[in-house]
């Protein structure tokens, strides 16, 4: 299971959300760069970089992408607020892979076209509440369920699927097992959203993740990457 280190921007800093609210907001770093070399020199296996000031459509930060992808040897995958094709090449150019969330429920004939083109490079983001899908910074209800979100877009050519929990993201209460193990049956999940010791690291494992992403577990010094790498 790979470990993927989270970095949240907003307003050109590191931050944390609770449940994606820009409202309930933590500054942890005032250098995006200095904390992706961290978490690289720490063992992550991949840098998880989210725009969030795009997810919100309050700007982009696309230059401090280029920045962090440059700094780092590491793959980089960046996601947040990419909802055209012509964006999502852009930040291809980028980074080593992007998630998509938005734009794949609204443009699907896009997202197969982009999947044929970049075969393993693109990721589509699974936000759930209530195991329904939430797209548009999670504002916005697909109605469609977790497994046939799934099912949709692997029949696109899409191999990888990040799966957050909305409720549980930020608030280390544990992550959503019984749905991650549900998703891990059909697809590679990467895990996301809850995460707060080692011990949900063995449960994500054993749910059959392929991955898994800590965000505010490891800002607040809950677990560290080498334990979990060890683990993982």
């Amino acid at each position: 299971m790979k470990v993927i280190a989270a970095v949240d921007i907003m307003g050109g800093n590191v931050v944390r959300l609770v449940r994606g609210d820009p409202a309930n907001k933590t500054v942890y770093s005032s250098d995006p760069v200095g904390t992706a070399k961290k978490w690289e020199a720490s063992g992550a296996d991949m840098l998880h970089l989210v725009d969030l000031d795009a997810a919100l459509a309050n700007g982009d930060n696309a230059d401090l992408t280029t920045k962090i992808a440059g700094a780092i040897k590491i793959p980089v995958q960046v996601a947040g607020g990419i909802r055209t094709t012509e964006k999502a090449e852009e930040m291809l150019s980028r980074a080593s892979r992007v998630v998509l969330g938005t734009m794949a429920f609204h443009e699907p004939e896009e997202l197969r076209k982009l999947a044929k083109k970049n075969l393993g490079r693109i990721v589509i983001s699974i936000d759930q509440a209530g195991g329904k899908v939430m797209v548009k910074g999670w504002k916005e209800s697909t109605g469609t369920k977790v497994a046939d979100a799934i099912s949709q877009f692997a029949n696109m050519g899409v191999d990888e699927f990040l799966l957050t929990s909305i409720e549980r993201d930020g608030t280390l209460q544990g992550p959503d097992v019984s749905t991650l193990a549900d998703a891990a049956v059909s697809a590679r999940i990467i895990a996301s959203g809850g995460i707060s010791s080692l011990e949900d690291i063995v449960k994500v494992r054993s749910a059959g993740c392929s991955s898994v992403i800590l965000g505010k577990a490891i800002y607040d010094g809950r677990v560290s990457i080498e334990r979990v790498k060890a683990l993982a």
